[in-house]
């Protein structure tokens, strides 16, 4: 049970039926048949939500009622939001930051550095460390070509298809010049692992326009892969939108607007160790909605997320989608 502590009391926000009503929500939310319209919940507020609930997913009781007023409020949102991230769409943005990004050293579960030459070229595994604040997943990509040879990511510059405005991104980083990192949230709709993760070279073909979610590609997405020449993707199934990996999370195919937000990494070539030291671009899902880049996107460090990692950060290998 998750609990919400105040000066007089600690209450209780989240028992297993409310996380299991939640989990239900959120797999609704995500689901293009049944999309959760962000716009009718700014112009509605709670009346959309209950609405919505009742329709897809069960009756809306006082009990049940007075919960999801909490998560629009702020009440319970940051710890719920800290089990299910995709819930950001309904936790309103605080204007608390902390003085800026941290320099973070990558480390395993053991507390022991992540060194650079060790991470495996195109790998399946959905990688994943949290940055600048706890809360805020991001990939962690050794890109390759299709015979498995790492690439150099070189320095390229990114539009923002939804105003056209560009920013720099840095490129890779390593022994090879190929490892990356990307905000692991959706900016379409804020969808999070496994719904959106890279798809390997392998991964990458006809065979996933029938494979089950979350490892289906669309028509759309492959064909964005072949025109702009690159041999593997980020792709979100949720509702299809698709990055280019190789040239800064660019946006291949929409309906996002805007490209995935990027960790700058540093590499210590003495030791092979690996820092993330900053961010740019547009400011992660939720935020950024005006499509605004930038090389310092504060907003990044809300306090909505979580507090900062600090001077270390856990990099988890969590699953292999493929793999079932």
């Amino acid at each position: 049970m998750i609990r919400f502590k105040s000066d007089k009391e600690d209450k209780p926000i989240l028992d297993y039926s409310n996380l299991t009503f939640i989990r239900k929500l959120t797999r609704k939310m995500r689901d293009p048949k049944t999309k959760f319209d962000t716009k009718e919940f700014v112009n509605k507020g709670e009346d959309y939500l209950f609405n919505y609930t009742n329709k897809n997913v069960g009756s809306v009781d006082e009990k049940r009622r007075k919960f999801l007023k909490s998560l629009i409020f702020g009440i319970a949102a940051a710890a719920v939001v800290g089990v299910i991230p995709g819930l950001k769409v309904l936790v309103p943005p605080t204007v608390t930051v902390t003085s800026g990004f941290p320099k973070s050293l990558l480390v395993d579960s053991s507390g022991n550095p992540i060194k650079a030459s060790q991470i495996p070229v195109n790998s399946p595994f959905i990688v994943i460390f949290e940055y600048p604040m706890a809360g805020e997943p991001n990939f962690l990509i050794n890109l390759g070509d299709s015979s498995g040879k790492p690439v150099e990511i070189p320095s390229t510059t990114v539009e923002v298809p939804q105003n056209g405005k560009t920013y720099t991104f840095p490129g890779g980083v390593g022994p090879n010049k190929s490892i990356v990192a990307y905000s692991a949230i959706c900016q379409h709709l804020g969808c999070t692992p496994p719904y959106i993760h890279f798809f390997p070279p392998q991964y990458v073909g006809p065979s996933q326009l029938t494979a089950s979610e979350p490892d289906q590609l669309t028509a759309a997405a492959l064909l964005a892969a072949k025109q702009a020449k690159v041999p593997a993707l980020i792709h979100c199934d949720c509702h299809g939108s698709t990055y280019d990996p190789y040239h800064g999370a660019s946006v291949l195919t929409g309906p996002t607007v805007r490209p995935l937000p990027a960790v700058i990494l540093e590499w210590d070539s003495s030791t092979d160790y690996l820092y993330a030291i900053g961010a740019v671009g547009v400011a992660t899902y939720p935020n950024g909605s005006n499509g605004v880049p930038t090389n310092n996107p504060t907003d990044d460090l809300s306090s909505s997320f979580g507090s900062s990692v600090g001077d270390k950060t856990t990099v988890q290998e969590t699953e292999n989608p493929f793999s079932s």
